[in-house]
């Protein structure tokens, strides 16, 4: 069975990655680009909010599958939510790759296949950039930055 679930993640990851949902950047949306140095992941997250709600998340940037894919996964899962409940599953997200699984993996969607990143630390920073990005633009940030 943990084959299985384990084949199913990979899958959902891979398809993520070669078939990125929500990528490609709009004028006009809240924008943060954030640069992992130590691993060269280099992401674009935007966001745009309305009436408290995230109406549309998109990303653009280059890096490993995990990073790729976890932007991807981060954008559908973002979409449709407020700002306070997207900061509460972007939370939970952290948590889980920590190793700490959420009261409500529900509705972390697909980002629960990361659930065994941290038994791969270095890997923790490629899953988390974007979800960071996102996370620093509902705060207000906005533009480059690089990731310490």
């Amino acid at each position: 069975m943990g084959n299985q679930i384990s084949d199913l993640y990979n899958q959902v990851i891979n398809e993520h990655r070669k078939y990125p949902r929500n990528k490609g950047l709009v004028p006009g949306y809240k924008t943060l680009h954030l640069k992992n140095p130590s691993c060269g992941d280099d992401v674009t997250v935007q966001v745009e909010i309305k009436d408290g709600k995230i109406v549309d998340v998109r990303h653009d940037g280059t890096g490993c599958v995990i990073c790729c894919s976890s932007a991807s996964v981060m954008s559908e899962v973002l979409i449709g939510k407020t700002v306070e409940e997207a900061n509460e599953i972007i939370d939970d997200f952290y948590e889980l790759i920590k190793g700490n699984l959420p009261k409500d993996e529900d509705r972390l969607g697909d980002a629960i296949v990361y659930v065994n990143i941290h038994n791969f630390p270095p890997r923790a920073k490629c899953a988390t950039l974007a979800w960071r990005a996102a996370g620093a633009l509902l705060l207000g940030d906005e533009g480059d930055q690089e990731d310490e």
